[in-house]
Parts: structure tokens; C-alpha cells; sequence
């Protein structure tokens, strides 16, 4: 896995990829920048635009809480110049509310809780009303609710504005304004079915909430986050999960400042909002595609103008490497200039060298038969010379004379051997060396009458490959070797007739070795031979950058010969020139 992730780092699509990526990254960079700030610029514009529309959405309760406050100031005046008759204070609060559409309840409350000014002219104790405690607690300027209020018995909200004599505080004027009312005065054309308003109190206490009349106030709310924790988020916008479980876009603007604020509760579909969390994820997603587009582009220009030009050049290149020079391989027409340049040279060149390559087989072959023809003719003329030497021996009747004569033809035959396995042999740089040693220990044991008794020859040779001149001294050096054999061999003790073994393998380390013994009878003197024979055998070693080692122990003659072929050489030089393909070096690759 490692091998192919770095050959593939190596290919030109790769890199390619990775300059591109490069390029393209500057321009990601600003896309990704510019399309964030569009975006903030636009969350900042949908913040602003649903902060206008809920206050927009309270401008009519505004001014009605705005001008009860106003109308509990004028009120005041009047209450302050009727306190001491309070029928005339009640007839004026009950006139005032008669003519003026917008309060249900107007009257004054001193600090005991009496209500001693009232629009109905009932006067009640006051100390038990929250409304009462409320303002005890925090005396001034009041805005609260009521589920039913403490005279109508209506939801109302209630407004209670502080009365004073000069500083001593007598207590609140209290103004009574309907849900009903209040709620009207939400701009309809600013809702729909996914947006909700509610307005709350600084302490907290929800007023009016344009909500379903099966829904409560709190549902609108975001979860975990109470109205008196909104007070601290004027002019706000953020997003939340509402207490009902819905993803909702909420802004809190004040309607009367410190007093009363309102909340606008809108779904994401209405404000934008979720089209501008969809922008900011194309900011990331359009560069990213606009690179993998650009990668895309590129690849298949490359692939068009170059790549597939240059995989049909390379296998061009590998089968003509192969072995597949019938024709030469065609040029690239189609493929861009510098490519078909690089095809017309290949082609020019592969022309060339398969004319060469024909010439030089025509001019291999020619040499090889005139040579195979010079073997052919060499071994008729040994053979002849040998068919000579047999004759002359017939004619002869000295024995001595006889012997030296078979020596020689044995020796003439020997090379006779050598040259008719050159000339039938399919290399004729090489000699199989095995098949020439058998060949002539056939021949001789065939060919020659030592004694009365038959000889055991026992061969085991093993393939051995040599070159001519390693191949004559090691014919000739086994023929003399085996000549002795056959000459001193006797009838060892135990056995009923002599024995000869020759033996020819290769060693661990390489070498060649060569073992040729035969077995001494009872009698038989020094078994070290002297004379021609043995000087020749000296020789041959010699010429095979060895020596010949003899030994005659426990009734074995031995002739033992260890040298280093001279094929090795050559062979290794042949798996040198082996054509590597460069394919070769890449697992799974096929030609």
C-alpha cells in the first residue's frame, strides 16, 4: 500500500492536482471570507428588520401605556384639589372614563389602602391587592397585570402612577386598561401563523401576548430563559428553542422604557434566518466544490491531451521491448507536438534498430552454419584420422606398438567428440559437458578390450554447461584418466570383477568437480601411473587453472580435479543485459 500511495505521488495527475490546489487556495480563501461577511452583514440586517417589526408590531400599545401615564399625571392634579371631598373626586374619575374609550377603571389609593377616589364610586380597602404590595415595595411609576381586575373583573393591566404633595407621597392613581383592548392595537400586518408577541413588566410579569387562546404565555418563551433575564437583552435578536420545543428567532424591544418591553417570537422561515445558516454553509461548500470541479477539468484535459498519449507510448515501448518488432510501432498523430515528436523519434528509432536487428540475425545465422559447417568438418577429418590409425594398427604386430597407436586413436576420437557436439549443439558458444564425457566413456568402454573380464562402469554426471576451452582440456583429461582406469583396474577382494566410477557434479560453492576411480586387485603395484598419460593429464589441469589431485588408498585408485567454470561468467553477464521492463517495479503492473 505504502509502494503505490508513493508511486502514485509520483505520477503527473498528482501533482497536478496538488498545483491546482495550490492556485485555487487564494481564491477559496476570499470566496469563504467575502461570502461569511455577506452573510454577517445580512444576519445583522434580518436582526435589525425583526427588531423594527416587533416594535413596530407595540407602537399602538406604546402609546396607549405612554398616554395612561400621561393621563395618571393630569389626574393627579385634580385628585390633589379634591381630596378633602371625595364624592366630587369620584364623580370627576367616573366622567373621565365615561368619555374616553381607552381605561375601564379610573381612582386613587392613599398609603393606608383606602380607595377614596374611584370612577364608580365604590370605595374598598386596597392594602390586600398584590397590585397594592407591588407598589409598597417600589414606589413610583407601575405597570401590572391583572386576571381580573379588583373593579371590572376583566383582564386588565393596570397602571398606578405615584401622587405627591409636594415631597410627601399620599399615594397612586390607578389606571385600568382592557387585554382586549391592548391586544387590538397589534399591527395584524406584521404577523402571521408563525410569529407571536408577548409584553412583560421589568419585573418579570407578563402583560399581553397575541397567542392562541388554548396557548399559554410561557410556551413562546425560549426554554430556560425567564422575562425578568430578557429585561437584560434590550434590543436584541438570537436564536433558541422555544418551551413548546420549536426552533425559533426571538427580539426584545422596550415598549415603555424601564417599565414595559415587548417579545417577539418568530419562526426561522419568516426572518431569513435559515437561509443565512444555508449561505454560510455555501461559503465552505462552493469553494470546495469549485476546486473539485477545477480538479475535475483539469484531470480529464491532462488525461485527453497527455496521459492517454503517453500510456500508448509506453506500451508501445513495452511490447516492442518484449520482443514484438514485426512492425514498427505506429506514430502518434493525434497526440499534441511535443508527444508526436517524441512517437516520431521512437518510431524512427525502432525502424532502425529492427533493420539492424534483421541484419545482424542474417549475418548470426550465416556465421553460425559456416562454423557449425568448420565442426562438422573438423570431427570427419579426426574421425578419419582415427579410421587411419585403426587400420595401421591392424597391419602392426608389435604390441607395444599396437598399444601407443590405440592411444593415440582414442585420443583423436576424444577430440572427435568434442567437435561433433559443437556442431549439433543449439549454442555454439557452449558445450554440454556431461553429454561429452558420456559419450566418450561409451565409446572407450565399447571400443576397448583391456582383459578377459568385463569392467562395471558406474557414470554419475550431473548437467554441467562449459565453454570450448574449458570443454577440450576436461574431454582430453577425462580420456587419459579413463584409459588408466580401464588399464589398472583389478578384481578387488570380495568382488568377481573391477569396477570404474567417474564422477562429475557441482559443488555448493560453485565449483566443478570431477572424481574418476577403479578398483586395484590383489598384487597390483604402484597404481600412480607414469609416462605420457600422466604428463598429459598435468596438462590439461593446467589449462583448467587446477591440479590433479591422485591418491590410492584402502584399494581405490583416485584422480580428483575441482575448477571453477568459466559459464558463470558469461551467464551472469547474460542476466545483466535481461531487458527490465519498468512496470517491473511496480507491484500488480501488467504488460
Amino acid at each position: 500500500m505504502l509502494r503505490w500511495g508513493a508511486n502514485f505521488a509520483r505520477t503527473l495527475g498528482f501533482r497536478l492536482g496538488m498545483l491546482l490546489s495550490i492556485a485555487i487556495l487564494p481564491i477559496g480563501m476570499i470566496s469563504i471570507l467575502q461570502t461569511l461577511h455577506l452573510s454577517r452583514e445580512a444576519e445583522r440586517s434580518a436582526e435589525l428588520a425583526i427588531q423594527g417589526r416587533t416594535a413596530a408590531a407595540a407602537a399602538g400599545e406604546r402609546a396607549l401605556l405612554q398616554g395612561a401615564i400621561a393621563t395618571g399625571d393630569a389626574l393627579g392634579i385634580s385628585v390633589l384639589a379634591m381630596l378633602d371631598e371625595p364624592a366630587s373626586c369620584s364623580r370627576m374619575m367616573h366622567d373621565f372614563v365615561q368619555s374616553s374609550p381607552s381605561f375601564v377603571y379610573a381612582g386613587f389609593t392613599d398609603m393606608s389602602g383606602r380607595n377614596i377616589c374611584s370612577s364608580n364610586s365604590q370605595f374598598r380597602d386596597m392594602s390586600g391587592t398584590p397590585q397594592f404590595h407591588e407598589f409598597m415595595k417600589n414606589p413610583g411609576t407601575l405597570i401590572t397585570s391583572a386576571a381580573h381586575g379588583p373593579w371590572s373583573g376583566l383582564p386588565v393591566v393596570i397602571v398606578m402612577q405615584p401622587l405627591y404633595r409636594d415631597r410627601e407621597l399620599l399615594g397612586y392613581v390607578a389606571l385600568s386598561l382592557s387585554h382586549n383592548l391592548l391586544r387590538s392595537t397589534h399591527i395584524s400586518a406584521y404577523w402571521s401563523e408563525g410569529a407571536r408577541i408577548l409584553s412583560f413588566s421589568n419585573t418579570g410579569e407578563p402583560l399581553i401576548g397575541d397567542i392562541g387562546p388554548e396557548d399559554h404565555a410561557m410556551a413562546i418563551l425560549p426554554r430556560g430563559v425567564t422575562l425578568a433575564e430578557l429585561v437584560q437583552r434590550t434590543d436584541t435578536t438570537f436564536s433558541a428553542i422555544s418551551n413548546s420545543g420549536e426552533k425559533r428567532v426571538f427580539s426584545v424591544v422596550p415598549v415603555v422604557p424601564d417599565l414595559v418591553y415587548a417579545l417577539g417570537s418568530w419562526s426561522p422561515r419568516l426572518t431569513g434566518v435559515a437561509g443565512l445558516s444555508l449561505s454560510r454553509f455555501a461559503a465552505v461548500l462552493f469553494p470546495v466544490a469549485l476546486w473539485l470541479v477545477s480538479l475535475a477539468v483539469a484531470f480529464f484535459a491532462v488525461d485527453r491531451l497527455v496521459l492517454r498519449h503517453v500510456r500508448e507510448l509506453r506500451g508501445q515501448m513495452r511490447r516492442f521491448a518484449l520482443g514484438n518488432r514485426v512492425v514498427p510501432p505506429p506514430v502518434l498523430k493525434a497526440a499534441p507536438g511535443e508527444i508526436r515528436d517524441v512517437s516520431e523519434t521512437f518510431h524512427n528509432m525502432a525502424r532502425i534498430l529492427i533493420r539492424d536487428e534483421a541484419a545482424m540475425e542474417e549475418a548470426v545465422t550465416e556465421k553460425t552454419v559456416l562454423l557449425k559447417e568448420v565442426h562438422h568438418r573438423v570431427k570427419n577429418n579426426l574421425q578419419l584420422i582415427a579410421s587411419i590409425i585403426n587400420m595401421q594398427s591392424r597391419v602392426i604386430d608389435d604390441p607395444d606398438a599396437k598399444r601407443v597407436l590405440r592411444s593415440v586413436q582414442d585420443r583423436v576420437a576424444s577430440l572427435a567428440t568434442i567437435y561433433k557436439n559443437l556442431y549439433q549443439a543449439e549454442h555454439l558458444e557452449s558445450v554440454e559437458a556431461d553429454r561429452l564425457v558420456r559419450d566418450i566413456i561409451g565409446q572407450m568402454s565399447t571400443a576397448s578390450v583391456v582383459s578377459e573380464h568385463s569392467i562395471e562402469i558406474d557414470a554419475r554426471l550431473e548437467p554441467l554447461t562449459l565453454l570450448p576451452d574449458q570443454a577440450v582440456p576436461l574431454t582430453l583429461l577425462t580420456t587419459e584418466a579413463f584409459t588408466n582406469a580401464l588399464k589398472y583396474a583389478g578384481i578387488p577382494e570380495g568382488h568377481d570383477r573391477p569396477w570404474v566410477c567417474v564422477r562429475l557434479h557441482r559443488s555448493d560453492d560453485g565449483h566443478a568437480e570431477l572424481t574418476i576411480e577403479n578398483s586395484l586387485g590383489r598384487g597390483t603395484s604402484d597404481a600412480e601411473g607414469t609416462g605420457l598419460g600422466n604428463q598429459l593429464i598435468e596438462a590439461f589441469a593446467m589449462q583448467l587453472d587446477s591440479e590433479a589431485e591422485i591418491t590410492a588408498k584402502d584399494g581405490v585408485f583416485r584422480l580428483y580435479l575441482r575448477f571453477m567454470p568459466e559459464t558463470d561468467t558469461a551467464l551472469q553477464d547474460a542476466e545483466t543485459r535481461r531487458v527490465v521492463l519498468t512496470s517491473a517495479a511496480r507491484e500488480g503492473a501488467r504488460h
